[in-house]
């Protein structure tokens, strides 16, 4: 069963990316487009001018840019750029059971607010199992090493978030941290250390304090994104 199916996708280039969201891409006939990068990220590893990406396009006047950038052709693999969708894949994989750890719960909700000024992307529910706070962050940045890794640049947001995972997990609750891999290439998932150390001590100790860390894969295509396999932790 297929997690995400995406829009209609159109081959491209890309020429650059800068501002961060933005980037310009060639398209077949050879004209240049502005279209909008929905990845807030460095991107390392997942911009490199000259290689193919897939575009989405948007007919809504309220759109300043109709084209989006989903994916990125790394060489060996898609990659998923646009950082709205993992929240969605999972989401589905939770719900056609794909992710044997998160069976079970009868309620979902999306979007929850928890600590003190967050909003949990999926708050499972069930009255025998309880509550479990589900955080998702997309992984693209791929190291020398061939370790996946997360975050592609210092994210005081992300370590805010573990933090929350630990009050949660402090009250009882379960709090899972979910790392969607979203590329087909290299191999295990480790925080990025040389990026933002602050946040590999702070998922360690996280970890250490009961909050749940899961790596799964995705199998991406131009056309649908599935979640596959748990991936080793290297941590």
């Amino acid at each position: 069963m297929v997690d995400l199916c995406l829009p209609p996708l159109t081959p491209a280039r890309l020429l650059r990316r800068y501002q961060r969201f933005l980037a310009d891409c060639a398209l077949a006939d050879g004209s240049v487009v502005t279209v909008h990068c929905p990845n807030s990220g460095s991107m390392r590893s997942c911009a490199e001018p000259g290689q193919p990406v897939l575009l989405s396009w948007h007919d809504d006047p309220k759109r300043k840019l109709p084209w989006s950038w989903e994916l990125y052709w790394s060489g060996s693999s898609w990659v998923l750029i646009n950082t709205q969708r993992p929240n969605q894949i999972v989401a589905a994989a939770i719900t056609n059971g794909r992710i044997p750890e998160l069976l079970g719960y009868s309620r979902f909700r999306r979007e929850v607010p928890y600590g003190e000024r967050e909003r949990v992307d999926i708050l499972l529910e069930d009255d025998q199992l309880g509550l479990a706070y589900v955080e998702v962050k997309s992984c693209t940045l791929l190291d020398a090493d061939g370790v996946v890794r997360f975050p592609d640049a210092v994210s005081e947001r992300a370590t805010r978030h573990l933090r929350a995972l630990e009050q949660v997990r402090a009250q009882g609750h379960r709090a899972i941290l979910f790392f969607l891999i979203g590329r087909e290439d290299g191999h295990g998932f480790a925080p990025a250390d040389a990026i933002d150390p602050v946040y590999g001590a702070a998922l360690r100790q996280a970890r250490e304090r009961g909050v749940e860390v899961l790596a799964y894969r995705c199998c991406l295509g131009p056309d649908k994104i599935m979640v596959a396999t748990a991936e080793t932790l290297c941590f």
